[in-house]
């Protein structure tokens, strides 16, 4: 007999067999409206999370009865050694993804009890909440628990149950309420992976202690011999040596690239239509990254470029550091219009050049006469200094882009309110910002306030449809919100 629940499923499978079969969908959604690309992809991944859910408690049961007596097992008369194979033949997937809906399962199942015929605690009982609900997937129900589940006996029943309501709360968006009250927008698998390291650095902070000799007789590394036209390499680094090599990876590759938190966008073309707005996208930018992997890489190269020139640690050219110069009349800059000049190469550039060096960088006024002799020189307090760029750097981490994580150390200081238009160059206006977000600032639908001397984003549409603004996160999180999360979760009931 097909159960209920069985009959549901094949009737989604029904509705979806009728969607794919559709014309719209044959034809790759062609005319189909930007805005509702984006929805039906937002729509296509709450029905992702919610069969990640499905499949998930089915893995349970069969976890369960494969615990069993002879006669009520499953996998066995099947000719599967385990709950694993009979998934990977059942969804026709690969053992590794068989795997995560095991370890999911591990995690949010509650076992039946033989004695009682009730049920126990799942051991994260607030994300297996959260995974039935479709606000998270399996992938990062895993990537939140891995933290935890690494710490071992170091992290107690109290504790666990404790991080647990955080990364569901994280994961419904509690943390980044905006000013109404109303959740922000859900984080995606790498920031919540990131924010449970950052709760487990705060919990655990020794962490696991190392076999340091161990670690010592392992390290090495190997170059083979040329085959196939490469040099295969092997061998193993130490934690403090791979931990250098990522962070330069991660600045010569330059995570904002990716697509910010690697979501894989791709840019999407339009052709020319007579409506100014005919993909509803005004209020609503796309999800996009339209750059290719050359242009990727030449503003990597940019981000290297600036970094570099402001080290200190290159020869000086003519007696100062080697500078950008970009020239523009100040009448032309005053009017937004006109051309600047790239100096060195007297590449004549569009005006917008001049604005993003003179927000990243400072303005100086030189004043020549009829003759072309110089009169006067002067200089702004445009540029932010030294002590400044360090605070802003230590506040905000990180380019405050959602899921950008290049370092502030590798970012550009952007005036939230123009300094043109009266902006102080102070820390309580200033703001971190990798190249691209700063160079695209105008353009790309992020926004930018500052409240209370902290900043504040307001995204686009797909990213948060109330259009609020909230604090934005970063890789490791903010450490005293965390503490003060963890105190406020482990203290007793009346004193939370």
């Amino acid at each position: 007999m097909t159960s209920t629940a069985t009959r549901m499923l094949e009737q989604v499978d029904e509705l979806l067999e009728h969607l794919l079969a559709s014309a719209e969908v044959c034809s790759g959604f062609d005319g189909t409206r930007g805005a509702d690309l984006v929805a039906a992809a937002q729509a296509a991944g709450a029905v992702r999370r919610r069969l990640d859910a499905v499949i998930t408690a089915l893995t349970g049961q069969l976890i369960d009865r494969d615990m069993r007596a002879a006669s009520e097992r499953i996998p066995a008369p099947l000719g599967c050694r385990d709950a694993t194979e009979l998934l990977r033949r059942a969804l026709r997937t690969d053992v590794g993804t068989a795997r995560t809906f095991v370890r999911a399962a591990g995690a949010t199942h509650r076992e039946r009890l033989l004695s009682s015929g009730g049920f126990a605690a799942a051991r994260y009982p607030e994300l297996a909440s959260a995974l039935r609900d479709g606000v998270v997937s399996v992938p990062g129900l895993l990537a939140a628990i891995g933290p935890v589940e690494r710490a071992g006996n170091r992290v107690g029943a109290e504790e666990r149950e404790a991080v647990d309501g955080l990364l569901a709360a994280t994961a419904r968006g509690e943390d980044l309420p905006d000013e109404h009250g109303r959740p922000g927008p859900a984080p995606s698998t790498d920031e919540l992976g990131e924010y449970a390291r950052a709760v487990m650095l705060a919990l655990d902070p020794d962490g696991a202690e190392p076999d340091d000799a161990k670690a010592d007789r392992n390290r090495g590394l190997w170059i083979g011999r040329l085959r196939d036209g490469v040099h295969p390499v092997r061998g193993g680094l130490l934690p403090e040596v791979a931990g250098q090599l990522q962070r330069l990876f991660d600045a010569l590759n330059n995570p904002a690239a990716t697509g910010s938190a690697d979501h894989g966008w791709r840019g999407v073309s339009f052709a020319p239509d007579p409506d100014p707005d005919p993909d509803g996208l005004a209020d609503l930018p796309a999800p996009a990254e339209p750059r290719t992997r050359a242009q990727r890489d030449h503003d990597n190269l940019a981000t290297i470029l600036t970094a570099a020139a402001a080290s200190g640690g290159l020869p000086d050219l003519g007696g100062a550091a080697p500078t950008l110069v970009v020239s523009v009349t100040a009448s032309d800059y005053a009017a937004g219009q006109g051309r600047a000049r790239i100096e060195g190469t007297g590449d004549d550039v569009s005006l917008s050049v001049a604005r993003h060096a003179a927000c990243a960088g400072g303005v100086q006024r030189v004043l020549f006469d009829e003759q072309g002799q110089i009169v006067s020189i002067g200089t702004t307090a445009r540029i932010f200094t030294a002590i400044q760029r360090r605070a802003i750097t230590l506040r905000d981490r990180e380019c405050v882009i959602p899921g950008c994580h290049v370092p502030a150390t590798w970012c550009e200081l952007h005036h939230v309110q123009e300094w043109a238009a009266g902006g102080p160059t102070h820390t309580s206006n200033g703001v971190a910002l990798c190249w691209h977000h700063h160079r695209t600032l105008e353009t790309s639908g992020w926004r930018i306030r500052m409240r209370a001397g902290v900043p504040e984003i307001k995204g686009p549409h797909w990213w948060d449809p109330h259009g609020g603004w909230h604090r934005p996160r970063t890789r490791d999180g903010d450490p005293h919100r965390i503490r003060r999360e963890l105190a406020d979760a482990l203290a007793p009931p009346g004193q939370r």
